[in-house]
Parts: structure tokens; C-alpha cells; sequence
């Protein structure tokens, strides 16, 4: 037991030391570290302070750079200045000195005024001394020489411009006609239109000579019914097995031929058969119409015209003039006239389409008052067609005056159309004799000394003799011609009577 006691004091004791030992050693440990942490302050204290002059001296050293700057710019701005107040000075010495020949000029000038004023009073006076010289020898007041000097300058330059006048008519002459001729020639060479002859009746096939009774009907019941619902005459004469159809409107009577021709083939005639055949064969024409509109207006590259113009043009399916189908002429004007278009320059576009619709009032120049010309240019306007194109349409028979080079163009179009060999179907004594007639009615007149119908008879051109008949008497010959024409001829569309009275000065250089 008391070696355990022993043993445990020895123990408590051992750990006393080993606790005393430990603490010496923990405060040993911390003052070393005190005194290191005041070593490390010291240090850091020591180099601050000399971070802390080095920045000093920098700062001293940026402060001295930007004061030597400051100073030089302020040296180089005074120095500019400087150099500025000296040009100044010297502009404005040589302003002054500018001031002073100004002066010296003005005072020169005013002299000289003064001179010329004088000199051109001298000059004043010697003129008028001149004057009353020249008057007192010619005998002549200013104002007559004056006149005869105009007089004798007006006459000069009328002979030369009399001559040049005609010197330009002989090259225009030259040159003028072969290139028209080369233009027309060329056109008409580059299309040729076939050519084909239609009739202003229209003749029906039918079977036998029973059917023309069964036409008639009973007490006339029946070809009183076709002639109310087409609007034509029925000619049921001595003819073999063929009925005539007579109508100045062509489609009423393509209408009544198709209905006819459907009534024969059927053979049940009646009222209202009738009626029923001729409601289809108007359909049936409305179609072909349209149709037929639609393949000119593409031959003639004629596109984009407005339905209602394309339903009015179909109606030239079916007119004819002097034998020649007027769509077919519609046509072929429109060819030449985008070719000749196409030779001088013009706008192709609006001399086609002037040519293509130039004849579209013929449709309904038979309801309509006034000539095929203005009522088609009426209706070309009302339903959009371009003005341009109107009036083309307007002016190809001069009822208005043309104002453009596709009207003029159309005017020949037209005219090559119509008039060219095998165009159109009358006999040659005929229109020998219509010509012949229409010279024949210029020259019963006084003071004519020739006639001549030109343009196929479109025209009626008179020359007068200019010592007897004046310019009134002109425009009356011109009328009495028309009114006697129009009394006394038959003829197609109108004629043109124009008058010509000139008076011709010729001389001879020798």
C-alpha cells in the first residue's frame, strides 16, 4: 500500500514538473514571437517610410515636368500671338494702302466720266451736225430713210429666205418621196393579207321548194315570226331550193342565217321553234364574235384591251367594205402600221393599236349618229383605251386635224390596206366612172383649172387659177363640190374636197 501511495506521488509530482515545464516553455515560445511580430512591424514601418519619400519625390518630380510643359506651351503661345498681332499689323497697313489706291482710282475714273461725258456730248452734237447734213443733201427726213433702209433690208432677206426655201422644198423633194416609197413598199411586202368577199346578203340552202312553204307558214305566220325576231327580210322567191336574207346589219343577218339554217335542219317550224332557234343562234354568234376578236387581237399582238372594247370589235366579223372583211382589214392595217411605225421611229406599240381599232365604230356607225371615226374613238375613250390610241382612231379620216406621227401613220396604214391591188372588189368601170364623176362636178366651176381624185376617190384635190378666184371663193367652190358630190354620187365612208390656190413667182439667173 504505501508503495502505491509512493508510486502515485511520484506520478502527481512528475506531472507538476512536466505541467511547470510546459508552461515555461509555451511562455518562452510566445515573448519569441512578441518580439518577432515588433522586429516585423519595425521592418515594415521602416520600408513604408521610405516608399513613402520615394513617392515624394516622384510626385516632386511629375510636379516640375508639368511646370516646365506649362511653361514652354505658354512660351509658344505667347510667341504665336505674337506672330498673329504682326500679320494683323501688316493686313492692316496693306488694307490701308488698298484704301488709298482705291481712292486714288475713284478720283482717276470720276475724271474720266467727266471726260467721256464731255466726248459724248461732242459726239452727240456732231451726230445731229451729221443728220441735218445728210437730211439737207438726200432731202429726206430721218424717219423716211429710215424707212426706206428697213424697206430695202426687208426685201433683201425675204430673197434670201425665198431662196433657201426653195433650195430646202428641191432637197426635201429628192429625198422625201424615195424614202416614202421605200417605207410603204417595204410594209406592203412584209404582209400580205389574204383577201376575201363577202356579200351584203346572205343565201339559206334548204331541201326542197315544200320547205319554202313551210318558211311561210300558214297565211305568213311563220317568216313574219323569223323577220320580228331577227330583224331582216326573208326573200322566198323563184330561186331553186335557196331563201335570201337581206339586212343592213350584219350580224342581225348571220343571226337569221344560223337560226334559219337550224329551223331546215330540224324541220319543226313554228312560233315558237322560232323564237328558240334564234335565241341559240345568237349565243352561238355572241360566241363566234368573241372568239373571232380574241384570234385578231392576238395575230395583230394587239393585248390587254377591255372586254367591252373586244364585244364591240367581234361585230367586224361580220361587215364588210367594197368586199373586204373589215376585222381582216382591221388586222392587216394594224401590221402595216406597226411596220412603218418601226421604219421612222414612232411608238410601235400605239400605231398598232391605233390600226387595230382605227374601224371599230363601223361595228355601230348603223345606231349610233355620227361617222365610224368619232363614234369609235368615242368608245375607244369610254372604256379606257388609251388617248393616244383614240385619237388615232379619231384623225385616220382627217375629221380631226392628226397631231401625232401614229396618226399620221395610221392614216397610211389604212389607206394601204384598203387601196392596195385585190384589197377590195369593185368593178374597174365603176370606179373609173366614180372618179371621172367627181372630176367632172370640180370643173363645171369657174376659175378650176384642174381636178384630181385622188386616194382612190377619197379625196377630190382642186387647183384654182389664183388671178380669178379669191379665198372666198375658195372655200365656196369647196362647199357647192361637197354639197353636189353628196347630192349626185354614191360612195363609200366620205370624200375629202380640198382647194388649192397659190400664187407661183418664178426667175431665171442668166
Amino acid at each position: 500500500m504505501p508503495a502505491i501511495i509512493a508510486v502515485i506521488a511520484g506520478l502527481i509530482v512528475g506531472t507538476l514538473i512536466g505541467i511547470g515545464v510546459g508552461y515555461l516553455l509555451r511562455r518562452r515560445s510566445a515573448q519569441h514571437s512578441l518580439e518577432q511580430a515588433e522586429e516585423d512591424a519595425r521592418q515594415l514601418l521602416t520600408e513604408a517610410e521610405t516608399r513613402s519619400r520615394e513617392l515624394e519625390l516622384e510626385t516632386k518630380e511629375d510636379a516640375l515636368r508639368l511646370r516646365n510643359e506649362a511653361e514652354a506651351d505658354i512660351r509658344e503661345w505667347r510667341s504665336e500671338l505674337s506672330r498673329m498681332e504682326n500679320r494683323l499689323s501688316q493686313r492692316e497697313e496693306n488694307l490701308d494702302r488698298k484704301a488709298q489706291t482705291i481712292e486714288t482710282r475713284e478720283e482717276a475714273l470720276h475724271d474720266r466720266s467727266e471726260t467721256l461725258r464731255h466726248s459724248e456730248n461732242e459726239l452727240e452734237d456732231l451726230r445731229a451736225e451729221q443728220l441735218r447734213t445728210i437730211e439737207r443733201v438726200s432731202g429726206l427726213g430721218r424717219d423716211e430713210a429710215r424707212n426706206q433702209l428697213l424697206a430695202a433690208v426687208d426685201e433683201e432677206i425675204r430673197e434670201e429666205a425665198g431662196r433657201r426655201v426653195r433650195e430646202m422644198e428641191r432637197d426635201v423633194e429628192s429625198t422625201a418621196a424615195t424614202k416614202a416609197q421605200k417605207i410603204i413598199a417595204t410594209a406592203i411586202q412584209r404582209y400580205a393579207g389574204e383577201v376575201t368577199a363577202e356579200t351584203t346578203v346572205s343565201v339559206v340552202p334548204i331541201g326542197s321548194d315544200d320547205m319554202k312553204g313551210r318558211l311561210i307558214g300558214r297565211e305568213g305566220r311563220n317568216i313574219r315570226a323569223i323577220e320580228a325576231a331577227t330583224g331582216v327580210d326573208l326573200i322566198i322567191d323563184d330561186t331553186p331550193d335557196a331563201v335570201t336574207i337581206s339586212s343592213f346589219d350584219p350580224v342581225r343577218r348571220e343571226v337569221a342565217r344560223v337560226a334559219l339554217a337550224g329551223l331546215v335542219e330540224d324541220g319543226r317550224i313554228h312560233p315558237t321553234r322560232i323564237e328558240e332557234a334564234v335565241s341559240k343562234a345568237q349565243h352561238n354568234v355572241d360566241s363566234t364574235m368573241a372568239e373571232s376578236a380574241e384570234q385578231a387581237a392576238t395575230e395583230a399582238d394587239v393585248l390587254n384591251l377591255a372586254p367591252d372594247v373586244m364585244k364591240v370589235f367581234g361585230r367586224l366579223r361580220y361587215r364588210t367594205s367594197y368586199g373586204q372583211n373589215v376585222m381582216r382589214h382591221s388586222v392587216e392595217t394594224a401590221h402595216i402600221a406597226a411596220m412603218i411605225a418601226q421604219e421612222v421611229g414612232a411608238d410601235e406599240n400605239v400605231a398598232r393599236a391605233g390600226g387595230f381599232l382605227h374601224d371599230l365604230g363601223k361595228a355601230v356607225d348603223h345606231e349610233v349618229e355620227g361617222t365610224h371615226a368619232l363614234i369609235g374613238a368615242d368608245i375607244a375613250r369610254r372604256y379606257g383605251v388609251r388617248d393616244e390610241v383614240a385619237h388615232c382612231i379619231e384623225a385616220h379620216h382627217e375629221e380631226v386635224p392628226p397631231s401625232t406621227v401614229e396618226a399620221v401613220i395610221v392614216q397610211m396604214a389604212d389607206a394601204i390596206s384598203g387601196g392596195r391591188p385585190g384589197a377590195r372588189r369593185e368593178s374597174l368601170d365603176s370606179y373609173v366612172k366614180r372618179l371621172e364623176t367627181l372630176e367632172q362636178i370640180a370643173k363645171e366651176h369657174n376659175g378650176v383649172e384642174q381636178a384630181f381624185a385622188i386616194q382612190a376617190g377619197r379625196e377630190l384635190r382642186i387647183v384654182v387659177s389664183p388671178e380669178q378666184v379669191d379665198d372666198l371663193e375658195s372655200m365656196r367652190i369647196a362647199r357647192d363640190v361637197s354639197q353636189k358630190i353628196e347630192e349626185s354620187v354614191d360612195y363609200p365612208g366620205q370624200i375629202k374636197v380640198t382647194v388649192v390656190r397659190e400664187t407661183r413667182a418664178t426667175e431665171y439667173a442668166r
